[in-house]
């Protein structure tokens, strides 16, 4: 089975491993705990920010029914 592969996709991991790699992995704990840490902050990052919008959208207001 073939996968092709897009530019976003290699673009995506060339920002992972950046961030990986911003301190020394010594073993293959570390690169777990990085790539770990690295996705975890990327996916609440983008949860505030979904929450940012909808506070903007409600005008300052009640947001809840709009997550």
């Amino acid at each position: 089975m073939t996968s092709i592969l897009s530019p976003v996709y290699y673009n995506i991991w060339d920002i992972i491993q950046q961030r990986v790699y911003q301190t020394k992995v010594h073993d293959v704990n570390d690169l777990k705990q990085s790539l770990i840490a690295v996705i975890f902050i990327d996916e609440t990052s983008e949860q505030w920010h979904r929450r940012l919008q909808a506070c903007i959208q409600a005008k300052r207001g009640h947001f809840e029914y709009l997550l």
